[in-house]
């Protein structure tokens, strides 16, 4: 048995029983299933939440030094290569470029905060990211999340209900009362060094476009009927509130029509006056030559009727959406009427609210009834290097346009910045006329308030109701911090004013003191007139703890990466890859 052959026979068959021990054991082991792409990147439990408290926490420590009167502004090259300059929490989210998804939930925030009640965009972040954090301890002490969460959903109505018995009503008629309010939302911005001015405008644009509804409610679209107008030139004091509507345009015949009317008679349109042309190619066979002399001169006649009919109603003004041809501009030029071509959809609407006129979509179904005679002067002036068309002094108009001057494109940006979030705040006024403390002294009573409640919760609960109060005196402490005040000090004293005035001089009410954001010391708010809108306060702490929820119970974070070189696309976060990459084998792949 010595011959190699024979050696080499029972290598052979020892080789076999040992390959078939090894398929055996491996069946009855499990092999690994690979469900996801190897590409992806996956995060899960402990991690998951960590990191998602740590992306909030490194977005709301971004905006935490913009908050106050004191704040601090922040430089941003944006994508197309020019500068913002603000310290809206919103503009300067909006332009920051993130890649960690729990971080774009927290941006996307302040974007609804901004789109719901136009201000608080910065508190409602630093408010989010300080109950994240504080959530920290907890999720290390194994809590689960959904207990922590149902226990912040229960301080959250405990202070919704704190802050309703510290609200009371204000009069809409009474203007220094709302120009209070007004200030306290600019006084933070880059705008409050120009006085009063801004908060004129935003009260003036609102109260412009305010209506009553039937049933009492009232009824306020800044977004349609108050257009802000920027240019370019001029100084910060020529700001205005038209009591009317301008726009970018001029007469179409600058030379032979009017460009000031008293008094007009406005006709809005929104067909062409033009002769209409075929759709597609259109081809005419013409086998006299008198023929071609005959169809032009029926599109004149056309044309001819039309201007007839509308020089009919004696209009001064006629605004039309579409194209005007030059013999229309001719018939009209000789009836002695003025022409707008080519009007954006929204300026027309404008118009209409302010004049009084109806938009009418055929010349053949105009009405006496549907000239508008409410503007008191039509006029076209230039400003700057371009031409401006103004329907001003209007009797009632419910729509205006803002004229912001400025010395740069920055300014004029920033101070747009700020007179939306003014005009967002007067709406809120307007809408729900309740009012609150600034400074935060709503924050700390309902600090004070949520802590007394939370001896009476048994369990695990009461930490996390806890932790939404100690969370709120976020907004006090950063107010002290941006003023360069003694942190420590300052909210203890405030803690300590808040604990003695509750209990003995107010009979219980909630106390009204807060921080002066300028000088940094401790102040009454009714004696300082420092206000915020009820609807502000109360979207943004709702806001931040259903968000801080939310966050909360992520335990499983999916990103993966499309395997096309070309594209490295974010994955649909349930493991399977996206549905145009089902071909992402080719066939001799597969059959390798």
């Amino acid at each position: 048995d010595t011959h190699p052959r024979g050696v080499a026979k029972v290598l052979k068959k020892e080789s076999r029983r040992v390959a078939r021990e090894i398929s055996a054991t491996m069946q009855g082991m499990q092999s690994p299933i690979m469900v996801m792409n190897t590409n992806t990147k996956r995060e899960t439990g402990r991690t998951a939440q960590l990191n998602n408290i740590a992306a909030a926490k490194a977005v709301s420590d971004i905006i935490r030094t913009t908050l106050g009167p004191r704040s601090m502004l922040k430089m941003i090259l944006d994508a197309s290569g020019g500068i913002v300059l603000t310290n809206d929490g919103n503009a300067i989210l909006r332009e920051i470029d993130v890649t960690h998804p729990a971080a774009k939930s927290m941006i996307e925030l302040s974007r609804t905060q901004d789109e719901e009640v136009g201000d608080g965009t910065t508190s409602v972040i630093i408010l989010a990211g300080e109950i994240l954090h504080l959530s920290q301890p907890f999720l290390e002490k194994d809590i689960h999340p959904t207990v922590i969460v149902r226990a912040y959903m229960k301080a959250l109505d405990a202070a919704v209900k704190i802050i309703d018995e510290l609200s009371f009503p204000v009069d809409i008629d009474d203007r220094e009362q709302l120009m209070n309010i007004i200030n306290s939302c600019i006084g933070t911005k880059y705008t409050s060094r120009f006085g009063p001015l801004m908060a004129n405008l935003a009260l003036e644009a609102v109260l412009c476009v305010a209506v009553q509804n039937p049933d009492g409610t009232r009824e306020v679209d800044i977004k349609k009927y108050a257009k802000i107008e920027k240019i370019a030139g001029g100084s910060i004091e020529d700001c205005r509130v038209l009591k009317g509507v301008m726009m970018n345009k001029d007469v179409v015949a600058p030379g032979r029509m009017r460009r000031r009317v008293e008094k007009p008679r406005v006709m809005l349109l929104d067909c062409s006056l033009e002769y209409k042309k075929g759709e597609n190619q259109t081809n005419v066979e013409i086998t006299k030559e008198e023929d071609w002399a005959t169809l032009l001169k029926m599109e004149e006649e056309w044309i001819q009727g039309v201007c007839s009919t509308i020089a009919s109603f004696k209009p001064d003004v006629v605004v039309t959406e579409k194209g005007l041809s030059d013999l229309a501009t001719h018939y009209l030029t000789k009836a002695g009427i003025v022409a707008l071509r080519r009007v954006r959809k929204t300026d027309n609407n404008r118009i209409a609210r302010a004049t009084g006129a109806t938009i009418v979509h055929r010349v053949e179904e105009l009405r006496e009834e549907d000239i508008g005679t409410g503007a008191g002067l039509f006029k076209v002036e230039k400003l700057g290097e371009e031409y401006f068309t103004f329907f001003v002094d209007c009797e009632d108009p419910k729509a205006c346009s803002i004229i912001l001057r400025g010395a740069s494109r920055d300014v004029l940006n920033e101070v747009e910045r700020n007179l939306h979030d003014a005009m967002g705040v007067a709406r809120n006024v307007v809408h729900d006329p309740r009012l609150l403390p600034g400074g935060g002294a709503v924050e700390m009573a309902v600090s004070r308030a949520i802590a007394e409640e939370a001896l009476k919760i048994e369990g695990v609960e009461q930490w996390p109701f806890k932790a939404v109060g100690q969370a709120l005196e976020v907004i006090p402490r950063t107010l002290a911090q941006n003023c360069g005040a003694n942190v420590i000090r300052t909210l203890t004293k405030l803690r300590a004013k808040h604990a003695e005035s509750t209990a003995a001089e107010t009979g219980g009410r909630a106390c009204t003191f807060g921080i002066d954001g300028n000088k940094g010391t401790i102040v009454d708010m009714k004696e300082l007139g420092i206000w915020e809108a009820y609807a502000v306060k109360v979207q943004s702490i709702k806001t931040a703890v259903e968000s801080a929820a939310m966050l909360l119970r992520i335990d499983d974070i999916v990103s993966g990466l499309s395997q096309k070189g070309n594209q490295a696309a974010a994955g649909t976060g349930t493991g399977v890859a996206p549905a145009n990459d089902d071909d992402e084998d080719p066939p001799e792949k597969l059959g390798e």
